[in-house]
């Protein structure tokens, strides 16, 4: 059997207009499927220099199979359950600086070169004072890419043509204003002069980004069946869900550059990425965290599972669309269709998302996630949002660690286990409810100064104890 290679399959030749630091999984399943599709139906003719930006990587294997890769995308897809697959023909390329110091630089002389993807974990924004400009590599992703606009610099005198358009995927809020203030920070400890600075400012455009796809990664599990399936070798195999979302903030002529729209892709292009950030962390990240304790103690293991099921899905639908949408500034028509992803993302039969393994931390998680939505839903309609609150009730049971009969572990900091150890100790619900609610740690406000939220937790609490969830929730959703 052939391995996958240019010369055993059919594939394209793209001109080299990105460079792209990160080989992983996430942005072969992400960003590079994107550009794929964007070469197949726009024209976009952008080719991927792909760079390792760590001394253990990709690249050779990457290089192995002349830059191919087979991509499976496994979800919900206009209502129906779709596995599908393509070969993945942009990427080039691959560097490894380490070995290739001067290859790596000689990038920044070709004159095509327009776009920088990145993805180099949350980590990888990071200011490294021991880099230096003479450094072959430098440590840092930042310190490399200064470095390699420094020669774009020089290369091209300043043209203020020749700046690229930076797009970092990095997981860290304003991940392009961060990557732009750490190599500012290079160009001063490095005496780079003024004039390039001006042309970092002046010709360079840095966006703030929010990504959103699941990508499990290598399906090592499956790989035979996948093997036998596609008649050929590929060592770099990766799935990913169906749904994606890419929101670029950047100038509106940064738009103009890339045709997504055409394409039917899920990017956005705006101003100000902050509303579609805190509605996936309120709609998406809160439906999770509103969910794990409800659906654990009714006797559910899964996310999906959890959608299926009549109370629970209910519960979970009605906290979302009544309760969580109402707290958010875009238009309900976004709001909606966001809600209906993130639904059909939950119930993806091609995942199973156990509940106990996103259960990590879940004080802090309903403190970011969840409370600002209880908050606001306060503020804007003068009333209690129920099913959040309810939620919140389950939390406190959950730190019980008893499900029916059986006893599980709770993962939490061990200031969080011991408080709630503490109060399970005096069996009392609404002592406990009242600590908790007080818990200024936990919260960064006293909440028992919010009319109603202790009589309703503590109802809540006492139903979850004396009748155990399932009677509950079933009372509570009818």
């Amino acid at each position: 059997m052939n391995n996958l290679s240019r010369s055993t399959v059919k594939a394209n030749t793209y001109t080299e207009r990105i460079i792209q630091f990160g080989e992983g999984n996430f942005l072969r399943a992400f960003a590079n499927w994107m550009i794929h599709e964007m070469n197949k139906q726009a024209n976009f003719d952008a080719g991927v220099v792909a760079i390792q930006p760590i001394n253990q990587g990709l690249i050779k294997m990457l290089n192995d199979q002349d830059g191919l890769y087979t991509l499976y995308l496994n979800g919900i897809k206009n209502g129906k359950a779709i596995s599908e697959h393509q070969i993945i023909d942009c990427i080039q390329r691959g560097i490894n600086p380490y070995e290739n110091p001067s290859d790596y630089l000689a990038v920044a002389e070709n004159p095509d070169l327009r776009f920088m993807i990145s993805n180099t974990t949350e980590a990888g924004i990071a200011y490294n004072a021991d880099d230096k400009l003479d450094d072959a590599p430098q440590s840092s992703f930042p310190g490399k890419l200064t470095a390699l606009l420094y020669k774009r610099f020089q290369t091209f005198g300043g043209a203020s043509d020749k700046g690229l358009i930076l797009i970092p995927c990095e997981l860290i809020n304003d991940n392009g204003a961060n990557l732009k203030k750490i190599i500012l920070q290079y160009a001063d400890d490095w005496a780079l002069g003024a004039e390039f600075v001006e042309w970092i400012n002046e010709d360079n455009i840095f966006c703030n980004t929010l990504v959103d796809r699941i990508v499990p990664g290598y399906p090592r599990d499956k790989m035979d069946a996948i093997t036998a399936e596609l008649g050929y070798k590929d060592n770099l195999v990766v799935e990913g869900e169906q749904f994606h979302l890419w929101v670029i903030e950047a100038p509106a002529a940064v738009k103009e550059e890339i045709p997504a729209e055409m394409c039917g892709l899920n990017v956005v292009f705006t101003d100000n990425q902050e509303p579609y950030r805190t509605r996936k962390v309120r709609i998406l990240n809160g439906a999770h965290t509103s969910l794990v304790p409800v659906g654990y103690l009714y006797g559910i293991d899964k996310v999906r599972e959890s959608l299926e099921d009549e109370v629970v899905g209910k519960f979970l639908k009605d906290a979302i669309f009544e309760e969580i949408c109402p707290t958010l500034d875009l238009s309900k028509e976004e709001l909606d269709q966001f809600s209906n992803d993130v639904l059909d993302r939950f119930r993806n039969p091609y995942l199973e998302h156990a509940l106990m393994s996103i259960s990590l931390n879940s004080t802090s998680k309903y403190k970011t996630r969840v409370l600002p939505s209880v908050l606001e839903y306060i503020k804007r309609k003068n009333k209690n949002p129920e099913h959040l609150l309810f939620s919140l009730a389950a939390l406190i049971a959950f730190y019980k660690g008893e499900r029916g009969t059986e006893t599980y572990e709770v993962k939490d900091d061990q200031s969080a286990l011991d408080f709630f150890a503490t109060q399970w100790a005096t069996g009392n619900p609404a002592s406990i409810v009242k600590a908790t609610l007080a818990n200024t740690d936990f919260w960064g406000t006293d909440l028992t100064q919010y009319d109603g939220l202790e009589a309703i937790l503590t109802k809540n609490l006492e139903g979850i104890i004396k009748n155990g969830m399932k009677a509950t929730l079933d009372a509570f959703v009818k």
